[in-house]
């Protein structure tokens, strides 16, 4: 590239700087790389009027999802009735949504009402990073649930000794440091990528699918390590699931009374709609290679499990469930008492 075209291209973009590849002490210049410094996010649209529409509609469900998941957790810390292993593990997959959607909505309502649409390269490499960890930790989370709901049915006279406190925390912690550590190494693997042309990601935030379509190096390696994080996690955590369901079923069915099935089953309808919603999307998502097609499709099915799931998880288990319901009622009754006591 002479002087005259590199000129031109720095100030048709100026997002671009030159690349310097290091070959022991001696500077090469390649014109084929470029470091980056921005991504440019497409997002949803880009109809000014829409945008503003969608601008409060997700201000409005992001602020459902704060308010529902920050009271699922002060519920479980403050009411003795719900210091169990369930409620311990909802409280952390609480936990794990409000980050989860803290971490791609606050900058999708800023490109909202922005006209530059930029996500730094260290932003971007950040929200992937969490993405990743954050989505692999609930999957996890989730099939600990599910073994806690069938050591609850199928071996309840035991359930206090195989779901002690500390098994519980290791359900727990394993998960974030298996799902923090895949978050990385993938992250890595991405922008070891070298990306040329243009910057603009087909998505609302970086995800893995339109950022390899953004690569000029070969592509095959993060490909192959996606799918089989990808494929390890789905399969493995929803064979723990669908395992833990086929035993809890076996013994629903023995149980004679269908007022101690109706009983034995509410218990787990909570947790099923969530898996279904959450392990549906995600399979759409993630079992087909990137494509401009698939990540036109992709962006659609990641606004249900970026912005509805973390939404209705506090809300499911709030409405179907009475332990929680009458927590809820404490709470509003001990505040109203205070207030009259004041």
């Amino acid at each position: 590239m002479d002087e005259t075209n590199a000129k031109s291209e720095s100030d048709r973009n100026p997002h671009i700087l030159c690349h310097f590849k290091f070959s022991g002490d001696k500077k090469m210049f390649s014109s084929n790389h470029t470091i980056l410094t921005e991504f440019i996010l497409l997002g949803l649209t880009d109809d000014p009027v829409l945008e503003k529409i969608l601008f409060g509609v997700f201000l409005v469900i992001y602020l459902i999802t704060l308010a529902g998941n920050l009271c699922m957790i002060l519920l479980i810390r403050t009411n003795s009735h719900l210091q169990t292993p369930m409620y311990f593990f909802l409280g952390h997959l609480s936990f794990v949504d409000i980050c989860y959607s803290s971490n791609v909505t606050p900058n999708m309502l800023h490109n909202f009402l922005s006209e530059q649409k930029t996500i730094s390269y260290a932003g971007c490499f950040t929200q992937c990073l969490l993405f990743i960890a954050l989505v692999i930790t609930e999957f996890y989370i989730l099939a600990s649930m599910a073994l806690d709901r069938y050591v609850a049915i199928c071996s309840p006279l035991h359930y206090s000794s195989r779901m002690s406190k500390n098994i519980c925390i290791c359900l727990v912690i394993v998960p974030y440091m298996y799902g923090f550590l895949s978050g990385f190494s993938q992250s890595l693997l991405t922008f070891h990528l070298s990306f040329c042309g243009s910057l603009e990601i087909n998505h609302f935030y970086c995800a893995d699918p339109p950022l390899i379509m953004l690569a000029c190096s070969d592509t095959h390696v993060k490909k192959m390590a996606m799918f089989v994080v990808a494929g390890f996690t789905l399969s493995s955590s929803l064979f723990i699931i669908l395992l833990s369901y086929l035993f809890i079923f076996t013994t629903i069915l023995r149980i004679h009374s269908a007022e101690g099935r109706h009983k034995a089953f509410s218990t787990c309808a909570s947790h099923l709609t969530i898996v279904t919603l959450f392990y549906g999307t995600l399979f759409c998502m993630y079992i087909r290679p990137p494509a401009e097609k698939s990540v036109e499709e992709s962006k659609i099915i990641a606004v249900f499990y970026s912005f509805l799931s973390p939404m209705l998880n506090p809300l499911i288990y709030s409405l179907r469930n009475k332990d929680v319901i009458l927590a809820m009622q404490q709470m509003i009754r001990g505040k109203s008492f205070r207030k009259v006591a004041g």
